[in-house]
Formats: structure tokens, sequence, C-alpha cells
């Protein structure tokens, strides 16, 4: 189902149950009331609808305060569209049944951004609700969006279609898929891997798509996931010094790159924040000549709770994981040795001291 579908049967169900003619648009209209927006427009601007999970809804069914709100709502939006007040008890009970029945709810699409950039349990209720597939309606309102060039619609669109390291592996076998485009007919397991292969090829064409389209609409983070996967500079190229990333993640993309100064600019970021590898890598830099700074960095991680001029080794698995006594096994050491600079005299040394200072107050 998608939500054309959807207000298509309860325009249906409404003027059935009342007698009165609804236009589409105002199912919309009222749809947006129900999840509390002046407008469908207001709507429109920043969320899409979804399957939400019917836990939720449940809760709206149950709090005396919000059905009171959401009747008040229903109404006066009945009254602003041209209805009557004796049809407004009808409305709400058959919308109330409606969404409920089909799971509808409504997600900013930012918030489902964020969900998706950090894995969070949000946005698997939002993208996962049922059997782990991406709800219909969901897919189908950002491809809408999407086509009016919304920015985040295209953005949230390329995570969808992004692919981990696993599915990665199940589709890099395209023997079975060439086979297939060659006339060969398929059966059976041959022809699941050569649809797998296929799925991972359309999913990569739309995640290509979605990002460049972001990209090009301006939306920083899509510049900067251009820059990792397709080696597109134009995110340090027009010099974007603010986005809602690790500044390590994008010191090692511009590393990655070739682009030895924003590499730096961002480390240096990192470490300002307190990043101890960006600090580290700061202070071991080749061509790092300015001792004084070197010490401010030092100072600034002491103050973190990391001496670095110490030795830090610790004993580790195979797999890298910390070393635990009651799993046993080899036995790695893993770690790094203490940094080890030429000293500052006094009076240099109260200068980086206090550097470090400033820096940490604005941790």
């Amino acid at each position: 189902m998608i939500i054309k579908e959807f207000t298509y049967l309860t325009q249906q169900s409404l003027q059935s149950s009342t007698g009165s003619t609804f236009k589409r648009t105002h199912i919309y209209e009222l749809l947006a009331a129900f999840f509390d927006f002046n407008s469908y427009a207001a709507l429109s601007a920043e969320s899409v609808f979804t399957q939400d999970s019917e836990d939720t809804l449940m809760q709206l069914q149950q709090d005396e305060n919000q059905q009171l709100q959401l009747h008040f709502r229903i109404q006066q939006r009945c009254t602003e569209l041209g209805y009557s007040d004796e049809i407004v008890d009808t409305v709400l009970t058959h919308l109330d049944s409606s969404i409920t029945q089909s799971h509808i709810g409504v997600v900013k699409v930012s918030d489902l951004i964020d969900g998706m950039r950090s894995d969070s349990f949000y946005a698997f209720e939002y993208l996962e609700w049922n059997d782990n597939e991406i709800s219909p309606i969901l897919l189908d309102e950002l491809e809408s969006s999407a086509s009016k060039n919304n920015q985040l619609s295209h953005y949230a669109l390329a995570l969808i279609n992004a692919t981990d390291e696993s599915e990665d592996e199940e589709t890099s076998n395209d023997y079975w898929y060439k086979q297939e485009q060659q006339g060969h007919v398929l059966t059976g397991a041959t022809k699941e891997w050569a649809d797998i292969y296929k799925k991972g090829l359309d999913k990569a064409k739309k995640y290509a798509f979605h990002l460049k389209e972001a990209a090009r609409l301006g939306s920083t983070e899509a510049l900067l996931d251009l820059a990792d996967k397709f080696d597109d500079p134009s995110f340090f190229e027009a010099r974007h010094e603010k986005v809602d990333e690790d500044p390590l993640r994008v010191a090692e993309i511009a590393e990655a790159l070739g682009r030895e100064e924003d590499m730096k600019f961002w480390l240096i970021i990192a470490a300002e924040k307190g990043d101890i590898e960006a600090i580290i890598r700061l202070i071991e830099e080749p061509n790092h000549d300015n001792l004084e700074q070197c010490w401010t960095w030092i100072y600034l991680a002491q103050m973190l709770g990391t001496d670095l001029t110490k030795d830090d080794y610790h004993a580790i698995h195979e797999n890298g994981s910390h070393y635990d006594d009651d799993i046993g096994g080899p036995m790695y050491v893993d770690g790094r040795s203490g940094i080890n600079l030429n000293p500052l005299n006094t009076a240099q040394s109260a200068i980086a001291l206090q550097a470090a200072k400033e820096l940490f107050k604005k941790i």
C-alpha cells in the first residue's frame, strides 16, 4: 500500500459513513491535523508518511488529554474545510480506525537520516517495521519528495540504498548474472544468486544517483559521502567547515584523497574536541616543527586523562579485542610507545600549558 491508496480508501469510507462528499486533498489535510500539523503543506515540508509501530498509535489512543486535543484539531480542520460539526465524531472515529489498522505514522526526514547514520533503533523502527522490509509508504513518500528536489529525501534514499560490507560480499560474484544476461535460463540456486547480484547493482545505482542529487542540492553530508565513496573532492574544494560528522573521519577521507592540508585542518578540529587519536597524529606528523604546539597537545591529553609520554601496551586476542583470561588462547600485544619530545623552557611550557587549558575549557 502507498499513501494514495490509503487516502482513497479513507475517502470512500468517510463518504459512505457520513453521506458527505470529501475531496481527496481534504483527506490529506485531515491526516495532517491528526498528526498535529497545521496543514498538509507543513507536514510535507519536513516529514513524510510511513508505517509506524502499533505501540505508538496505541499510546495516542490511551492518552485522554491527547484525545481531547485531537478532537479539537479535527473539528477545527473540518470547519475550515467547510464540513459541518455533526460529522466531526464520525470523521475522527474513521480516521483513528483507518490509521491504527494500517499503522500509518509520520516521520521527520532529518530524524530518519540521523537514525540511519547512527544505526539507531529509531531508524530500524521506521525502515524495518515488518519482516525486515522498508515500508512501501515510506519509500514512495521519499521518492515523491525527492522528485521535487528535496535534498533531505534524496539523501535518505541514498542511505537506504547504501550497502554494507556483508552485502558487498554477497553480490561480489557476478558469474551467474552474466550467464543470465547472455541468455542462459537459470533455475534454483543459480537464479537466486543472479537475482541477488542484480539487486545489488540496482541498489548501487540508486545509491549513487540519490547521493549525487543530494550533493547537487547542497547536502554537505552527501558531499562528504561522495568524497568517501567516489573520490569526489567537491566537499573539500568548497571549503565546507561545518558538517555533522566525526572530524577524524573527515580527516581520514582527506588523507585518502591525498589532501594533506585538509587532513591537518580536520585533525586539528578533532584534537580540539578531545580526540586522542587525532592528537597523537598531529604530534607525530613528520613535518611538525612547532614544539610548543606539540606540548600543548600533550598537556591537553593529560587533562583528558591520557598521558601520551608513557608507554601504553595491553594484551589482545587475535581479533583485536582485549585479552580475557577466561577465554584464553594465544595472546598478542597491542598499543604504543610513549611520545618523547624535547623539553620546553619554563616560559614556553607555561604558554603551552595555558593554551591547553583554554582548549580544555571548550570541550
